[in-house]
């Protein structure tokens, strides 16, 4: 099944909710998925994890290293509950789902898409996690972050999309067709 719609096991409060949130796994598509769905819906673009870089003055895993994962976390999250956008597309750092108030308020901004990949693609995508500024708790590989991280994904979806195995273009189309449902 490339894409399955998911019931929102959270109530967010109904606010404008006018942004498209996506979360998921470094290499899952959030940056490339994000110009493209912003440039379709003449939406502004935002990426979190630029936007700690440019809070803090420095590379990610700097940032990490600086900070150590639960401090990194809380700036996340912090950042995150920060943001005040409409009409925007928000594609998240990996590691936003461990914080529940940063995912509370991503809910309240707009609709939340899993955007989803095989681990092993994953993989191929990023290369080499340690640079990448990946927050990975007590030493665990790829794969066991990964494993950690799909139920808090799933969790927080209203959409899953799989991106292994569409191109990009498929995938924004899928995303924008589910939207325009959504409006009826």
């Amino acid at each position: 099944m490339s894409s399955l719609l998911q019931t929102n096991k959270n109530s967010f409060p109904r606010l404008n909710r006018s942004c498209l949130v996506l979360i998921g796994m470094p290499g899952s598509g959030k940056s490339t998925l994000g110009r493209i769905l912003c440039s379709e819906r003449q939406f502004a673009w935002v990426d979190t994890d630029h936007l700690m870089q440019a809070w803090w003055g420095m590379p990610l895993q700097t940032i990490l290293d600086h900070l150590g994962m639960d401090e990194f976390l809380d700036a996340e999250a912090e950042l995150v509950k920060s943001l005040n956008l409409n009409q925007t597309v928000i594609s998240t750092g990996g590691s936003v789902v461990y914080k529940e108030g940063a995912m509370q308020h991503l809910g309240r901004l707009g609709r939340i898409v899993y955007l989803r990949a095989d681990v092993r693609v994953i993989a191929s995508r990023i290369k080499d996690a340690a640079d990448r500024g990946m927050v990975m708790y007590n030493g665990l590989n790829l794969e066991q972050v990964y494993n950690q991280r799909r139920p808090l994904y799933e969790k927080y979806a209203e959409l899953v999309q799989d991106t292994d195995r569409q191109s990009p273009g498929q995938c924004a189309r899928f995303i924008l067709t589910w939207l325009q449902k959504l409006k009826k």
